[in-house]
């Protein structure tokens, strides 16, 4: 069974009981904004709920940023401003030890586009890769709830149309960053690295791939 749930518009299922794994991707808002979309408290429930059921988690973007902050983790806005276009992200050491990170190359290709990080990672994530702008790029929570925030789940039509809605974001971004041709090739870079990645973390939720040992350290749920 596959449910897609638009929280701005569609009830958030209280608890992950019924789904083998849990999806969550981004948006234009930030993790705080609950006073402008409310539904934001519920999405971060369901996160900890999640993670505490040890059902696993794919959270990319604001996704990551929630996965975060329901888990003890802290957000602000970026100080050294927005990180966007095609760009590489590197694996920490803890990726080697990673069922999902591991086979990933050292220097991933991805897609960025935000301008939030997460600042502080929950007291009991796994730092699994960086960025020279903002260091927490990919973590773990628990022994199957992953945090990235660059995007791998885009076309660059998708990429494209935010860059015509956010000239800001573009300005800070290298020339010809988001030129048409320039995201096609870069996805192409994307899809041959993540798809793999992907298709670990469905065998993940169906049960075929052992998770990552736990930390050992205590988790905080909000």
């Amino acid at each position: 069974m596959l449910d897609v749930v638009r929280p701005a518009q569609q009830p958030v299922p209280t608890t992950p009981a019924e789904y083998q794994g849990v999806v969550c991707l981004g948006g234009g808002m930030g993790a705080y904004d609950d006073s402008e979309h409310p539904w934001l408290a519920e999405v971060r429930k369901l996160l900890s709920a999640s993670v505490a059921q040890r059902v696993p988690v794919l959270a990319v973007c604001l996704g990551a940023q929630l996965l975060a902050v329901a888990t003890g983790g802290q957000v602000r806005k970026g100080p050294r401003g927005p990180e966007a276009g095609p760009s590489l992200v590197a694996k920490r050491d803890a990726a080697g030890r990673d069922p999902l990170f591991a086979d990933l190359p050292l220097l991933p290709d991805v897609i960025q586009f935000h301008e939030d990080e997460v600042h502080v990672l929950p007291p009991a994530a796994e730092h699994l890769a960086a960025s020279p702008t903002y260091q927490h790029q990919a973590f773990r929570v628990g022994s199957s709830a992953y945090g990235i925030q660059f995007h791998i789940e885009t076309t660059p039509e998708i990429v494209a149309e935010w860059a015509r809605r956010n000239p800001a974001r573009v300005a800070a971004a290298r020339p010809g960053a988001f030129e048409l041709e320039r995201l096609r090739e870069s996805h192409q870079d994307v899809a041959e690295t993540w798809q793999p990645f992907a298709e670990r973390f469905v065998r993940l939720a169906a049960g075929e791939l052992v998770p990552a040992a736990p930390t050992g350290r205590d988790l905080p749920l909000v």
